[in-house]
């Protein structure tokens, strides 16, 4: 009997993909719990099937030819899909439950002050939020970003574009004698760095006012929280978007350090993801009318 899809072994194929994710056999062979010859054996066997070669053994380790790049997206874009439809079938206990994906930020600053507003609004619909720091998000219904909503093929919202300010404590401002841009340039300065948003940093923010690049120390965390706790704790200097830190402002828990701002080049959308709910698209909406 004909076969409905022509594809070659699955089992080679998912070796294939761990592979040309870590570019290692062996971390393959350990994430696989097999050893590395099952591995190499896998992939020749693929190679054979398909025609060419797909990685370039070299002395230190391999890399993806052109084949294996394309087939390796492709893999992705596949695997993230049975990922989500996976745990979207293993959560699926009650639809009229709507799950959000955010991250510890977005759900601590924008997202968890607005769901009383929703749930006297709509009793009915139960909320199950995930935070998500990572950026991999499979199995919700919506989730938050920071970045380009064009660069998704599902559905999105927008949520809100907002202004990037410079933010620090009373007490350092004063230290530190800061009213104006050029004095931001040699003081300490808090930089996020996170794998779920494309954070805008103090470079691109002194950019887009003219200037040069700080010069000052840089203090690095990867959680956004924590760097608002460190600006408050007088380490340094962050950037803040104002609509997500509009109770840190007018609580004076930071201040906004010097009166120009950053149009912020990204929004925070939505995503929409498929196979969301009614009431997911219900919740979507509502809150695509709320004010940054």
């Amino acid at each position: 009997m004909r076969k409905p899809y022509d594809l070659p072994s699955l089992g080679d194929l998912a070796c294939f993909e761990s592979a040309a994710r870590h570019l290692s056999f062996k971390q393959a062979s350990a994430e696989m719990n097999v050893t590395p010859a099952a591995v190499s054996h896998r992939i020749k066997a693929l190679e054979q099937d398909l025609g060419q070669p797909l990685f370039t053994r070299q002395y230190r380790g391999v890399e993806l030819t052109e084949a294996g790049a394309l087939l390796f997206v492709s893999l992705q874009r596949g695997f993230e899909g049975i990922s989500d439809s996976v745990a979207r079938i293993r959560n699926r206990r009650d639809r009229t439950a709507v799950s959000i994906a955010a991250t510890t930020a977005m759900s601590g600053l924008w997202l968890t002050p607005r769901l009383a507003a929703f749930w006297k609004a709509h009793p009915g619909v139960a909320i199950s939020q995930v935070i998500e720091d990572s950026g991999r998000v499979t199995g919700v219904d919506l989730s938050i970003h920071y970045g380009d909503p064009d660069r998704e093929d599902d559905e999105t919202r927008l949520l809100f574009h907002d202004r990037i300010l410079a933010l620090g404590s009373m007490q350092f401002a004063e230290t530190h004698s800061i009213g104006q841009v050029a004095d931001l340039s040699e003081v300490p300065l808090i930089r996020i760095h996170s794998g779920a948003n494309e954070w805008t940093g103090w470079h691109e923010w002194f950019a887009s006012l003219g200037r040069p690049g700080p010069t000052g120390p840089e203090f690095a965390l990867n959680n956004y929280l924590i760097g608002l706790k460190a600006a408050e704790d007088g380490i340094g200097a962050v950037l803040g978007w104002e609509g997500l830190l509009h109770g840190y402002l007018e609580s004076h828990r930071l201040v906004q350090l010097v009166p120009e701002a950053m149009e912020s080049p990204f929004p925070f959308y939505l995503r929409i993801h498929s196979g969301a709910s009614a009431n997911a698209r219900l919740f979507a909406d509502w809150l695509a009318e709320q004010e940054g």
